[in-house]
């Protein structure tokens, strides 16, 4: 696939690469460039914890970029700030995970923050497309990927790992030019900054423990009582995974949560006998186990929010028909349908039989579905 760019300067890769020593350093350099957007990257390692350990901080302002080590992003009062601040616009892509490390590092809810993967994918580059794709496709540059996977906490870094860090903010302004200029033609300027924004804040929700347990959609046969009790094991799970810094499928993994608010042990034994259950987890753990079961087996479960079944044969049948109407829509746009109505989206709406409920359907896709909008509240109405 080709694309049209209008005029868009590339800022070259620099000869050297430009760290940021000290907090007060990184303060001045934040504020050197009233009216540039900020554009950041982070590198970060989990394997055998539960929080990201943060490894780089890759920042960009108009064709000046440096590198800073955590410790001093830490420190900078003004690094701080400037990533909640909703009035500083944060170029990423792909930022779910750097949204997640800025919340379990920092404690931050970034705030003005764009996702210029969605942003491509609005523009017509496709959905869910890999940053050094984009950066081929719209700029003609191949980018070296192989420190992608390498060790970013251990100091120093090499040449390859510095050059590869500032590569990954390198494109991310003229690519935001890039894709601005394609959304204003299509009347969706304003669109990515409230998806951008839609989606940062939708992660941000996922923060209630208590809901936790819906992400487990495999449980949906359990009875409404068996799912109070899933809910209070995956919520303890929570707690200890972070308070031990432990990935949660180490500590216990959900289809063992799900087994043990099944059975409903009702002692060490029969918590033993759950198939797959480590003889560690029953010693360390079984007695709060049996505690969290037996407060479940006796709560009220007025209230409880189920987990969503699989659609039904007949529903699926619906699902196809209403989807149609979705995917003229998309179409007509040029918008991925995966973007503009996700499959778990539409199976919603299938369960629930209405879009005014959903939030969702509102904003910019409710400008997308305009065409269509009249079918599809006939169609679910029939």
């Amino acid at each position: 696939m080709t694309f049209s760019l209008p005029a868009i300067d590339v800022p070259p890769a620099p000869e050297t690469i430009d760290w940021i020593p000290l907090p007060e350093e990184l303060d001045k350099w934040l504020d050197s460039a009233p009216g540039h957007p900020l554009v950041l990257d982070t590198e970060f390692e989990r394997v055998n914890t539960f929080y990201p350990i943060p490894g780089l901080v890759q920042l960009g302002l108009g064709d000046r970029f440096c590198l800073v080590d955590p410790d001093v992003a830490e420190q900078s009062s003004r690094f701080r700030e400037v990533i909640a601040d909703p009035g500083v616009t944060k170029l990423l892509y792909a930022m779910s995970e750097d949204l997640e490390l800025f919340r379990d590092w920092l404690n931050i809810k970034p705030k003005g923050v764009v996702d210029l993967q969605i942003g491509a994918a609005m523009a017509g580059a496709g959905f869910s497309l890999g940053y050094a794709r984009l950066v081929e496709q719209l700029f003609g540059e191949t980018l070296d990927k192989s420190a992608t996977r390498s060790d970013w906490i251990s100091r120093p870094l090499s040449d390859a790992q510095q050059r590869y860090a500032i590569e990954d903010i390198r494109f991310l302004a003229p690519m935001h030019q890039w894709v601005t200029a394609h959304l204003r033609e299509r009347g969706l300027e304003a669109a990515l900054v409230e998806e951008s924004a839609r989606f940062a804040d939708e992660l941000a929700g996922q923060d209630d423990l208590d809901k936790h347990y819906l992400r487990l959609r495999g449980s949906w046969t359990l009875t409404a009582q068996q799912q109070v009790v899933l809910q209070k094991l995956v919520v303890w799970r929570e707690v200890e995974s972070r308070e031990r810094d432990r990935p949660r499928g180490r500590v216990l993994a959900d289809p063992l949560l799900i087994a043990i608010a099944d059975q409903l042990p009702k002692s060490l034994n029969d918590l033993s006998n759950i198939q797959g259950v480590p003889g560690g987890v029953v010693r360390r753990y079984g007695e709060a186990l049996l505690k969290l079961v037996e407060e479940g087996r006796r709560a009220d479960i007025f209230g409880i929010e189920r987990i969503a079944p699989p659609l039904t044969r007949d529903q699926q049948a619906y699902f196809k028909s209403l989807k149609r109407f979705f995917k003229n829509a998309a179409e007509a746009s040029d918008i991925p349908i995966e973007l503009l109505a996700p499959r778990k989206r539409l199976e919603k709406v299938v369960q629930d039989g209405t879009l005014a409920e959903s939030p969702f359907f509102h904003g910019w896709r409710a400008q997308i579905l305009e065409p269509v909008m009249n079918d599809i509240e006939d169609f679910l109405t029939s």
